[in-house]
C-alpha cells in the first residue's frame, strides 16, 4: 500500500527573515505548517544566532535547492575582539580571553585585504561537516576535536561598516561553503587577538535579497491567498540558464523522459517550457538533440 502524505501539494519558494534563536530546520518546520506542504527544505542553513535571508523550498522546488546552495551569499557580521568561544559566537563557552592591541585604520584594512580573495579555510569544528558519519558539532559537543583540512573559498568584498575598541562590523560577500565564524576567528588572530562572531544576518542569497523576505509573523498573519502569492516560482533561480519553449506534442515527450529534435541551439543546460508550464531543466546535445535532466512534475496550476 502506498504511503499517504501528510499536507497538500505546495511549489515554490519562500523567503523567509529568520530570527534570531530557531535553528534554520524549526524555521522551516513553522512555516511548512503555514503552507500545510508535504514536502519542503532549506538552502544552506543559518545558525540559531544568525538571523535573515533563508530561501525555503516547497514541493518541486526542492529540486532546486542544491543549485541555492551553491549561490553566493552576503552577510553583516557584528565581531568582538578580546575574545574567543568554542563555537566561535556568543552562544557558546568563553575559552579565552586576550587584550586587544591598539590598531590604526591601515592596519585594519590591511587584515581585511588579506582575507579578501580567495583563501583556504578551515572548517570550524561546531559545524555540520561529518567525519566518519558524525556531524562534527555532535563530536565537539562531546569535548572532541577533529583534525580539518583547510577547504578554498572566496571573499568576493571585505567592507569595514562600523569601529569601536572592541567590535567591528563588517559586510561579507563570499562564495558557498564559507564560514563567518572562521573568518571573524581568523581576522582577529591577524589583528594580534581573538575574536567571536556576536551578531549575524544574511542579506544576500544569489539572486535573492532580504528585501524580499517576510518574517515568521508576517507570514502567520496572511490568508491562505496571500501566502499563495508569496510563493516565488520555482524557476525564478534558474533565470541565468537559457529558457527553450516547446509544442505540447514535444512537451508531452520530454515528460515520457525522451529526447526529441530541436535543430540549432548552443548546446547546454536550458530551461523547458510546455504551452502552459515550466517542465524542468534539459541539455541540449552536441547531436541537436534536447534531453531532459531534471522534470518538475507541476500541473498548469502550479505553473
Amino acid at each position: 500500500m502506498a504511503k499517504r502524505k501528510s499536507g497538500r501539494d505546495v511549489h515554490g519558494i519562500v523567503l523567509l527573515d529568520k530570527r534570531q534563536g530557531v535553528s534554520s530546520n524549526k524555521a522551516l518546520q513553522e512555516v511548512r505548517h503555514l503552507f500545510n506542504a508535504n514536502k519542503a527544505g532549506h538552502t544552506g542553513a543559518l545558525d540559531p544566532l544568525a538571523t535573515g535571508l533563508l530561501p525555503l523550498c516547497f514541493g518541486e522546488a526542492t529540486k532546486v535547492s542544491g543549485m541555492l546552495l551553491d549561490d553566493d551569499k552576503r552577510y553583516t557580521v557584528s565581531m568582538r575582539l578580546g575574545v574567543m568561544t568554542d563555537t566561535g559566537d556568543s552562544d557558546g563557552n568563553i575559552v579565552a580571553e586576550m587584550p586587544v592591541p591598539v590598531f590604526s585604520e591601515a592596519v585594519l584594512q590591511a587584515a581585511l585585504l588579506r582575507f579578501t580573495g580567495a583563501i583556504d579555510q578551515v572548517p570550524p569544528m561546531y559545524s555540520a561537516l561529518k567525519h566518519n558519519g558524525r556531524k562534527l558539532y555532535e563530536l565537539a559537543r562531546e569535548g572532541l576535536t577533529i583534525e580539518r583540512k583547510a577547504r578554498p573559498v572566496s571573499i568576493y568584498a571585505l567592507t569595514l561598516l562600523a569601529a569601536s575598541d572592541r567590535e567591528l562590523t563588517l559586510d561579507v560577500v563570499c562564495s558557498k561553503g564559507t564560514y563567518i565564524r572562521s573568518l571573524v576567528e581568523d581576522l582577529g588572530q591577524a589583528l594580534g587577538s581573538c575574536a567571536t562572531v556576536i551578531a549575524l544576518r544574511r542579506t544576500e542569497a544569489g539572486l535573492f535579497r532580504l528585501a524580499q523576505a517576510h518574517t515568521f509573523e508576517q507570514l502567520q498573519a496572511m490568508s491562505s491567498e496571500q501566502l499563495q502569492a508569496v510563493l516565488i516560482a520555482p524557476d525564478e533561480p534558474l533565470r541565468g540558464v537559457p529558457a527553450l519553449a516547446l509544442a505540447a506534442e514535444e512537451a508531452g515527450r520530454i515528460r515520457q523522459g525522451q529526447q526529441i529534435e530541436v535543430g540549432g541551439g548552443r548546446p547546454g543546460p536550458v530551461r523547458i517550457y510546455g504551452p502552459e508550464t515550466f517542465l524542468g531543466l534539459g541539455e541540449i546535445l552536441l547531436n541537436g538533440k534536447l534531453a531532459p535532466r531534471k522534470l518538475f512534475l507541476m500541473d498548469d496550476r502550479n505553473a
